[in-house]
Parts: structure tokens; C-alpha cells; sequence
């Protein structure tokens, strides 16, 4: 693979209310490291949808799935979320199928969590943050310490607390209602880029 496509990450996270900070994260962090988040947001609907996911995950290098269950102690949920597991599988089967061309990363906020979102990946080498921010920071840069650039987790803080701050304004802007939404995730991405361009230099 050449070019945006090295260095595409697909992000594999639950739009869900209650992680809001870690999916800014992940923009932050991954683009400070010199990687491109995509995500399904990025995807329109129709009939074709998962031959567009599948393509997406193609497109990218590398993978990062965050697995923490969104049901926790005291919390129900009516049904469970399953896509994160599926897009998970599909990175699984591309991995085998085509050995070498994608990598990617389990992560959670503790290894009891990955043990109950997926027991299957007991034994999986993975990357668990505490459902923190820093956490995510620190461990981004072991998984991609041979990425295409060196980050501390003090860079990918202020690109994150940068996020953060905009975002009200963003989804103004936009008139969208929530952060998961494509337009949001498109200015959230581009601003992250011009801030950790900014630092750089």
C-alpha cells in the first residue's frame, strides 16, 4: 500500500454518548502520531453499505477496536451493540486472507472488560487505557512506536483538549445534534491535523 492508504487507521469505537472524550481521543491521538482516522461515519447508506465498510477497512493499514462494553454495573441495555464485534471480525478475516497487508489493535479500559465484550480474544496482546484519555495517549504510542511520527502523550493532550473545546461550536455549525455524525467527525479530523501540523513546527 502507498500513500493516505499506509497510513489510514480504521477507528472501530461505539458511537455512544459515554465516550464522547475517548473518540475525540482517538482523532487526537492518532493524527499526532501522523496516522489518518477513518471511520463509518464516513459511509452512506443503502443496500451496499458493507461492501463500502469492507472497502474502508481495506483501505487501511492498520485497525484499532475499542471493546470496552458500554454496559457496565448499574447501566442496562435493551439490546446489545454488535457492530464493533462484527467490524472486528471482518478486520479478522481480511488479516487471514491477505496475511501482512493490515494490522490491528484491541483495546479497553481493563482486560476484564475485553474478557467480557469478546472471551474469544483471551490470549490477544492488547492495549488497555483505563477509560482515560491519557491512558488511550500512552498506549497509542506503544502500538504505533514505529508509526510514520513520534508523539508524547503532552502533544496529544493539547490536540485533544483543542478538540474538545471546538466541539460545541462544530456541532453548531454543522446543525448536527450529536458528535457521531459525518460532517462533525470531517472538521474534528481536519482541525486535529492543522493542530498537530502546528506543533510540529
Amino acid at each position: 500500500m502507498a500513500g493516505a492508504a499506509q497510513e489510514g487507521v480504521f477507528l472501530n469505537l461505539p458511537y455512544d454518548t459515554s465516550l464522547v472524550d475517548l473518540f475525540l481521543a482517538y482523532i487526537a491521538g492518532l493524527t499526532t502520531l501522523g496516522l489518518t482516522p477513518r471511520v463509518t461515519l464516513e459511509i452512506g447508506g443503502g443496500a451496499r453499505r458493507l461492501d463500502r465498510m469492507f472497502q474502508l477497512i481495506s483501505e487501511c493499514r492498520y485497525s484499532v477496536h475499542e471493546l470496552s462494553p458500554l454496559a457496565g454495573p448499574g447501566r442496562r441495555q435493551a439490546s446489545p451493540r454488535l457492530n464493533t464485534a462484527f467490524e472486528l471480525g471482518l478486520v479478522v478475516a481480511l488479516d487471514h486472507a491477505r496475511p501482512g497487508s493490515h494490522t490491528w489493535f484491541a483495546c479497553a479500559a481493563r482486560r476484564s472488560a475485553l474478557n467480557r465484550s469478546l472471551s474469544d480474544l483471551a490470549g490477544t496482546d492488547a492495549y488497555f487505557h483505563g477509560g482515560r484519555p491519557a491512558g488511550l495517549f500512552r498506549e497509542l504510542g506503544s502500538a504505533f512506536v514505529r508509526g510514520p511520527r513520534k508523539a508524547t502523550v503532552q502533544e496529544m493532550n493539547r490536540v485533544f483538549a483543542a478538540l474538545r473545546k471546538s466541539l460545541p461550536g462544530i456541532k453548531r455549525r454543522t446543525g448536527a445534534r450529536s458528535p457521531f455524525s459525518a460532517s462533525v467527525f470531517d472538521e474534528l479530523r481536519v482541525l486535529a491535523r492543522t493542530l498537530a501540523s502546528r506543533k510540529r513546527g
